[in-house]
């Protein structure tokens, strides 16, 4: 496979492997720490309706669009936008776009690494008796507090971005796609363990009623409904880099619009079975999820653990697979740096790899203390800016009939004429309403 300047380009060796990757992508620390709070919080069933609308509609337009653009360029936001631009004459300023989408997915996967070196040090504590040995909620909550700030935890948060760029430095096809063969179907295996155990537990059935059932008031707040967009935008990992650089190492052959149903369905299951495990858990003990993000990772669930028959067991299982969930994203989000780095500097995928690394490593060192912050900025402003330019790029600079010439390439069935107009007006507008909303009320993703 080659760029559209000529160069040699990695891909995805099976259309399976490319799918997977593009869920280990999506699923993520939003679907196991801020979908089940959502779930408990706006009305259950009231705020899956409006979830399910919303991720419908994401994956049948931003999915398959920045899979397209990807796949059309052969290359990173940066080379794909100064193609779109290159017929105006504004190669250059597309270009210079394109580093914002690339610029906002390292920033987040430095911030992601701060939360992986968490992940990784509670994950090996269930192993040594550390993670459950605090006595109350209070210890663990001053255990977390410790470890969460300002290089407090320096090992193990280096020891996750080494362990994501061993993946990485061997490339698509060897290094991340059979990584994501292995470790996502392991992910969904063990929480699908985790949720079997907990639905015999006592009480847990309270917990199930809490999900499915539809608060009609609930099912008309206007505060769930943007939630509930919010919470599909983000966890479809529609940025304008993640979904496009794994869409650039794709043949013309690959059905498009199937491979984001299928990342669609997947992302949406995890989310789902993450709020069938953590919401009956609470319900085990009288108790309703209110507290989302690492708050209910490192302090609440810990504690509620200890206190199950067989909390050390189902603690091991669940940091285990939070930790599969949590390498798979974060080497997607070091892969549109990398691959830029290579394509701009004309890098060897070693050296690409080692200078993006280093920077990732010492910077998100740095940030320990900060890193809530961080990830807020990117988070409410570059991630839907960036998603919002490349459907600007896609539908509206190269147009409705090359936007769905390239997202029907390969495809059994050409995509219908409702595609261009949903994705010009309604997705791009939806990114824009995101970046808006988030700004307003501190982030709703």
């Amino acid at each position: 496979m080659e760029t559209q300047k000529g160069h040699k380009r990695d891909r995805f060796g099976t259309r399976w492997g490319f799918i997977l990757a593009c869920i280990g992508s999506a699923v993520g620390m939003g679907n196991i720490w801020m979908f089940p709070t959502r779930v408990s919080r706006f009305g259950g069933g009231a705020f899956l309706i409006w979830y399910f609308l919303f991720v419908v509609l994401v994956g049948a337009t931003g999915v398959i669009e920045e899979m397209s653009f990807g796949r059309a360029s052969r290359s990173g936001p940066v080379d794909a936008f100064g193609m779109a631009c290159r017929p105006r004459g504004m190669e250059k300023f597309g270009e210079a776009v394109g580093l914002i989408p690339v610029l906002g997915s390292m920033a987040m996967a430095i911030g992601y690494s701060v939360v992986m070196g968490w992940i990784l040090r509670y994950t090996a504590g269930v192993f040594a008796g550390t993670t459950l040995a605090p006595a109350t909620v209070e210890e663990f909550s001053g255990a977390f507090g410790t470890m969460a700030s300002a290089f407090g935890n320096n090992l193990w948060q280096l020891t996750a971005v080494a362990a994501a760029f061993m993946i990485l430095v061997s490339g698509v096809g060897r290094g991340i796609e059979k990584v994501n063969k292995v470790l996502m179907p392991v992910f969904f295996f063990l929480f699908l363990g985790l949720g079997v155990y907990i639905l015999f537990q006592p009480g847990a059935v309270q917990g199930y009623r809490y999900i499915f059932r539809i608060d009609p008031d609930m099912l008309l707040n206007p505060e769930v409904v943007i939630y509930a967009m919010g919470q599909a935008f983000f966890s479809l990992s529609v940025a304008g880099n993640g979904t496009l650089i794994y869409g650039s190492y794709l043949g013309d052959q690959e059905d498009i619009p199937a491979s984001a149903r299928n990342v669609a369905f997947f992302d949406t299951l995890a989310a789902m079975l993450a709020a069938l495990v953590l919401i009956p858990a609470m319900a085990t003990v009288g108790a309703r999820l209110d507290q989302g993000g690492p708050g209910l990772m490192f302090i609440f669930l810990p504690n509620l653990f200890k206190g199950m028959a067989g909390g050390t067991v189902i603690a091991a299982v669940f940091f285990v697979a939070v930790t599969f969930a949590g390498i798979t994203s974060l080497i997607n989000l070091y892969e549109a740096p990398i691959a830029t780095v290579q394509e701009k500097f004309r890098l060897s995928r070693r050296n690409a790899c080692m200078a993006v690394g280093l920077t990732g490593a010492v910077v998100s060192v740095c940030i320990q203390g900060i890193v809530s912050a961080w990830m807020d900025v990117v988070s409410i402003y570059i991630c839907p800016l960036g998603a919002g330019i490349a459907s600007v790029m896609f539908f509206w600079v190269l147009g409705s009939d090359y936007a769905r010439r390239e997202a029907s390439r390969g495809s059994k069935k050409p995509l219908g004429s409702w595609f261009c107009p949903l994705g010009k007006y309604v997705f791009t507008g939806m990114c824009f309403l995101v970046l808006a909303v988030g700004a307003m009320m501190g982030g709703i993703g």
